[in-house]
């Protein structure tokens, strides 16, 4: 049986890298040895980067979540605890919306964490 060569396989694979590594700066997007470095910490710096993302949209509506709550006397912590006992089961990305667009809805929401406690 006739040997296969790994020609094809190699170009295939080298190219599909470089193609990642287009519009990386210098060497990094001609040569396949820099490009391939580049392209895995790339992946990597992408990866961290999806987890952070949540991070800091959680963040945010704490925030967000914090200075309504304060306008309207409460702090974060005991309006969230006073949710909690109220049965209320929202996520801080629906009270920071509504925190923004509905301020009567929100200063509703204070009042029954309020009463709850």
């Amino acid at each position: 049986m006739a040997r296969v060569k790994g020609a094809l396989m190699t170009r295939k694979r080298r190219k599909k890298v470089l193609k990642l590594a287009k519009g990386y700066w210098g060497s990094k997007s001609r040569h396949f040895k820099m490009a391939k470095q580049a392209v895995m910490k790339s992946g990597n710096y992408a990866y961290i980067g999806r987890k952070h993302r949540k991070r800091d949209f959680r963040r945010l509506w704490i925030t967000r979540i914090s200075a309504a709550c304060k306008m309207n006397g409460m702090n974060y912590s005991t309006f969230m605890n006073g949710l909690k006992k109220a049965g209320i089961t929202l996520n801080r990305k629906m009270l920071s919306e509504i925190a923004i667009a509905d301020e009567a809805a929100f200063k509703a929401l204070v009042e029954q964490a309020k009463a709850a406690l």
